[in-house]
């Protein structure tokens, strides 16, 4: 035992100068974890062939952890890689950043918006003070004394409104451009709004139609009676539509057949015929046709066996052949404003409106030229000439319809009002219009079509679904 602790003593003393020189390291290492590293020179390499060692790799640890500090310090993300990557920004910041760029951006478009209404509301201001200043400005009418009551007419002593008298007495002729005269000259009634027009009209009030009086005359349209309904349409289609009668019935069809158009829809092509009223009150079609090109509007109407439609988005006019069923006759409308250029006040592309009467085919519709002013014409119903035009000085889109009796057109002032008025009259013989009050009855409160039947010798119309007649009366023909 004594000799091998003699042994142990004599290495250390050999190695004491390799012990001397030996070293002891702690730190942290990569992870953060702490490390002891012992380290003994060699005594066989003089020096190692990597370069760095405890001293580098120490030196690698405290910048790491430098850098998680200097991370922590500055708000970023304390698990930076060993390579010390940039700091992010803080989450929370970021995202209450965008709400607040959110927010102004949403703020801006509401200011814009809100900018533009207040120009909008400027500019309505404006149009209606200066609307106010020109109806200031305007003279009131005279007042004048009662006049005596005209003489009776010859068929039930019903007064006739007269065109020189009260409020209408400033209605004064003037020639047109065309040579023609007018008595409706009153700046209200060229430029006023239609409802203006409306209540400008003067009511009068006439005694309805009893029957028993002879009505085969052809003199100025004196009252009109409450409507008839016969027929309620069966679906959406049928809202707005024209139904017609032939005054010269051709065969196979006679004059007694009933025609319809229902005219909701972009490819309005089917016609419905019934043999009679009562089949139509009934709903029972007994013919139906497929139009060869679709229908525009409710102006079309039936005329010695052939109907006459405006052909949908043009000013063609066509005539189809009911017999041959094809199409017979094809023309322009010199001019004619079509697809809601010039419509009435209604709307539903009414721009060209096509009626018969006693005196033949009839087209009412206006032009750039002619400014909005209903222009009618009478056509040839074989080729569809334009035979003679007349340009009233009252604009289409301001009445809600109109049609012609005995060479003479007459507008209806609204096609809402229960209780409205006919306004105006447009004699062709004598080339003068002249303003009127003819009590007038929108039942349904959407009349769409209103036109003249020489065979019943009624007013048809389409109001709001349903099919409705008016009894009418006129005066005695004037000799002159």
């Amino acid at each position: 035992m004594f000799l091998l602790l003699l042994l142990c003593m004599w290495g250390l003393l050999l190695q004491g100068d390799a012990q001397d020189r030996a070293s002891l390291w702690r730190g942290n290492d990569r992870s953060g974890r702490c490390q002891y590293t012992f380290s003994v020179p060699s005594p066989v390499e003089a020096s190692c062939p990597q370069s760095g060692g405890p001293e580098v790799e120490a030196l690698k640890a405290r910048l790491s952890l430098l850098e998680v500090l200097v991370s922590r310090l500055t708000g970023g993300d304390a698990t930076t890689g060993p390579q010390g990557s940039r700091p992010r920004a803080q989450p929370d910041l970021q995202e209450a950043l965008n709400r607040a760029v959110g927010e102004r951006n949403l703020l801006q478009g509401e200011k814009q918006r809100l900018e533009r209404e207040l120009e909008g509301l400027q500019h309505r201001m404006e149009e209606m003070r200066r609307e106010t200043e020109r109806l200031r400005n305007r003279p009131c009418p005279p007042q004048t004394p009662m006049v005596p009551p005209s003489p009776p007419l010859q068929d039930g002593g019903l007064m006739r409104p007269s065109g020189g008298s009260g409020s209408l007495s400033h209605l004064m002729n003037r020639p047109n451009r065309q040579g023609d005269s007018s008595s409706l000259r009153d700046s209200a009634w060229q430029y006023g709004p239609p409802g203006f027009q409306e209540l400008k009209a003067e009511v009068t009030e006439v005694p309805a139609p009893d029957g028993s009086e002879d009505n085969t005359g052809c003199g100025d349209l004196v009252s009109v009676a409450e409507p008839v309904t016969h027929r309620k349409a069966d679906n959406i289609a049928g809202k707005y539509g024209v139904w017609m009668q032939d005054p010269e019935g051709v065969s196979p069809y006679g004059s007694s057949m009933v025609w319809r158009i229902d005219t909701v829809g972009s490819e309005v092509r089917q016609l419905f015929g019934y043999d009679d009223m009562e089949q139509l009150s009934k709903g029972f079609p007994s013919k139906v046709l497929l139009l060869p090109d679709p229908v525009e509007g409710t102006g079309a109407t039936m005329y010695r066996g052939s109907l006459y439609y405006q052909r949908r988005r043009s000013r063609t006019l066509i005539r189809y052949d009911l017999s041959s069923e094809s199409i017979a006759a094809r023309r322009e409308l010199p001019h004619a404003g079509f697809h809601g250029q010039f419509p009435y006040s209604w709307g539903g592309y009414t721009d060209i409106d096509l009626s018969v009467d006693e005196q033949g085919l009839w087209a009412v519709y206006s032009t750039s030229k002619a400014k909005g002013a209903i222009v009618i014409s009478q056509l040839d119903p074989h080729s569809l000439e334009v035979k003679k035009s007349w340009e009233t000085n009252i604009r289409k889109n301001s009445v809600a319809n109109s049609f012609i009796i005995c060479g003479r057109l007459y507008t209806v002032a609204s096609y809402t009002a229960t209780d409205t008025t006919i306004n105006y009259m447009y004699d062709t013989t004598t080339s003068q219009g002249k303003a009127v009050a003819i009590p007038f009855k929108n039942k349904y409160r959407y009349n769409s079509m209103i036109d003249y039947s020489p065979v019943q010798r009624k007013l048809l119309a389409w109001d709001n679904f349903h099919i409705v007649s008016y009894d009418l009366r006129l005066g005695r023909q004037q000799a002159n």
